[in-house]
């Protein structure tokens, strides 16, 4: 068995990291062309086939269980910051639903024999570190042996049927409020080349470890109509994803995007993960406005354990921006707009 002082880097185990690893949309929509998304049950109200973030089970008339799963490969090299990553990553879902975590169950793929236990142990407690904090113990789970070291949650929540913020539920003349700034997956290309400084690793790791808490508390509010978390298919993807489900056109004003600054130097120095590529060709489509390539980049960069994009109207957006910061969320900003029109994603 090896030693964690002398075993590999856990990146360089990996052929991806974070939520960059996804299949990309359009990958994933031909695997699925043929197998029947929408189930039929009265009481599975969202499934497969509305493309949100969680499943959701009606209980009864004022409670619902939303159930998600999220795993994925290392984003960084130290075990328990990845665990802690990745348990925030897959609680995402089940705040950007509007609900409240109950428990969890982990799922962990780990190669034995190259990477010591006690790294194996180390992303299992920085996991359910995050899962306790975020009141939702892990309660089991399941493990194999596989090739490259994988370890995400199952996460369950409850909800109310009536407040739960579906990403299908924009109004025209909504406002756009993104919860955190873009550019974790050009992040996580400099760490693997070894250009990300001290500072930078940092900021990604406050980043992606900050749970998406807010979401419980917009769903109280009636003017808050949709949400979603902007992860592995970028801002322009997971925008695409709330447009076509509305109906409705999404305005995203670039200026406005928060952008973390090392990222954005990173990008202008040519540093991008291959995901951001393969989310361009699976939404511009869907997507007009002039962007310089860079900018493209950015708008389709895979965030790991991104922001929330919440669309309320614009007489709450105040009291959105004061629950994201009250929950240490500072970077959160304004960025867009909903239209009425074809659904779309025009960038300003």
């Amino acid at each position: 068995m090896p030693d964690h002082h002398t075993e590999p880097r856990l990146t360089s185990l990996a052929h991806g990291g974070g939520c960059g690893c996804k299949l990309a949309p359009n990958v994933l929509a031909d695997i699925l062309s043929e197998m029947p998304l929408s189930l039929g049950h009265s009481d599975l109200i969202v499934d497969a086939g509305k493309s949100d973030d969680a499943a959701v089970y009606l209980i009864n008339e004022t409670t619902t269980l939303v159930a998600t799963t999220d795993f994925f490969t290392p984003i960084v090299d130290d075990p328990h910051t990845f665990g802690r990553i990745a348990a925030t990553n897959a609680l995402s879902d089940i705040f950007a639903m509007g609900a409240k975590p109950i428990f969890c169950l982990a799922i962990v793929g780990m190669p034995i024999g190259k990477i010591a236990n006690e790294t194996i142990r180390a992303i299992l407690a920085g996991g359910r570190s995050v899962a306790e904090a975020a009141g939702a113990p892990i309660a089991g789970g399941h493990s194999i042996d596989s090739a490259e070291p994988i370890y995400g949650l199952v996460a369950l929540g409850m909800g109310h049927p009536d407040k739960l913020l579906l990403n299908s539920n924009a109004q025209a003349g909504d406002v756009l409020i993104l919860g955190k700034p873009l550019g974790i997956g050009i992040y996580s290309a400099a760490l693997k080349q070894e250009l990300l400084s001290p500072a930078e690793y940092d900021e990604m790791v406050a980043s992606t470890t900050r749970l998406n808490t807010p979401g419980t508390d917009l769903s109280e509010t009636s003017d808050v109509h949709a949400a979603t978390d902007v992860t592995g298919f970028g801002l322009l993807g997971h925008a695409s994803e709330m447009a076509r489900g509305a109906g409705l056109q999404i305005v995203i004003e670039k200026n406005k995007v928060p952008v973390f600054e090392g990222a954005r130097r990173h990008a202008q120095s040519g540093i991008k993960t291959g995901a951001s590529g393969r989310n361009w060709d699976s939404v511009s489509h869907m997507v007009t406005g002039q962007m310089s390539a860079m900018e493209t980049d950015l708008l389709c960069d895979p965030q790991t354990s991104g922001g929330l994009l919440v669309s309320c109207s614009p007489e709450a957006a105040h009291s959105v921006l004061v629950t994201f910061r009250r929950h240490g969320h500072a970077d959160a900003a304004i960025i867009g707009r909903v239209e009425s029109g074809a659904a779309s994603v025009r960038v300003e």
